[in-house]
């Protein structure tokens, strides 16, 4: 069992609950990962997911090794038949296998490079360790999706729920650096599997990749999706056409007090680290509608399901 989007959930519904289960008893599967042990490879910096994904695995009896490849090991090399007299040590196909004999799990995080729309969305990195690892792998995030992300958030909106269908709402938001589609795309595949009125908010030219948004609801004018709204998820993306570009920093973007006074009381949800007065102003990301941190402590018991689910299935 590997868990590489957030569409390799049977139930999300089923799978909410029991991670609500887990929060309430972390400790209680702690058996469950003796003499198991979780390799973390990490191609980019990490905070919420290193610790958070950490934590599981001890809540589970599980060993941890961690290894930051943007300081230590061999540069790889993920293409098949290459002949590697240039700058890449080692080959995918050695370093899988290898890493595979010390670990039970493996667990990757490597973002978009975002200047080869293609070799992103070939996810190069991720396949690779699924290609040739011997063991199951779990995505921490990737060039397009972060599924323990959106796990997470769906874990924190259900602890939030509303009495009626709620409306929930992804807003763009500016930032001075060009980001990944990741954190979005998955958020967007989980609100897919939800009964919700699902919008996305962005400025004209700022759409996702199609073939992940499909059908979803899309609103150009910010103020009107956020109207009645219960929960205001803000994150910042890259242009997806022009591809990794930034074509827009529109401060009129930025979450303030008076748009989500257009809101249902609306809850105030980021995936972190945040922009504080670029994406969101203090006012409202330090209100008590602000969930920001339960999302973050909700990422601890995402990780901890998934890895509870692998272990079990290789029994």
């Amino acid at each position: 069992m590997n868990y590489i989007s957030i569409q390799n959930i049977d139930s999300l519904n089923k799978w909410v609950k029991e991670a609500l289960k887990i929060k309430k008893k972390p400790l209680k599967n702690k058996k469950l990962g003796k003499n198991k042990t979780l390799g973390m490879l990490f191609f980019n910096s990490s905070l919420r997911t290193r610790l958070s994904t950490q934590k599981a695995a001890l809540n589970l009896g599980m060993n941890v090794m961690v290894m930051n490849f943007t300081s230590e090991g061999w540069t790889l090399e993920f293409e098949d038949g290459a002949i590697m007299n240039s700058g890449a040590s080692e080959h995918i196909k050695e370093a899988a296998a290898v890493v595979s004999q010390y670990c039970d799990i493996i667990a990757i995080r490597a973002f978009a490079g975002l200047v080869d729309k293609e070799k992103d969305n070939a996810e190069t990195v991720l396949m690779g360790f699924l290609k040739y690892a011997t063991v199951p792998v779990v995505n921490m995030e990737s060039a397009t999706g972060h599924p323990l992300q959106s796990l997470a958030d769906a874990i924190t909106m259900a602890e939030h729920k509303t009495k009626h269908r709620p409306k929930v709402v992804l807003t763009w938001a500016p930032h001075p650096r060009a980001l990944p589609q990741a954190v979005p795309n998955s958020f967007v595949q989980m609100m897919q599997l939800q009964d919700a009125d699902f919008v996305i908010t962005h400025p004209e030219g700022y759409e996702l990749n199609p073939e992940i948004t499909k059908d979803s609801k899309i609103e150009y004018d910010q103020d009107k999706a956020f109207e009645n709204a219960d929960f205001i998820y803000a994150k910042n993306w890259s242009n997806y056409n022009e591809y990794g570009q930034i074509t827009n920093s529109d401060p009129n973007w930025t979450v303030t007090a008076d748009k989500m006074k257009l809101t249902n009381n609306a809850k105030f949800m980021h995936c972190l680290p945040v922009r504080r007065n670029v994406i969101v102003t203090d006012e409202v990301i330090d209100s008590e509608n602000s969930i920001v941190i339960e999302q973050a402590n909700n990422r601890t018991y995402a990780a901890q399901l998934v890895l509870q689910k692998i272990l079990e299935n290789g029994k």
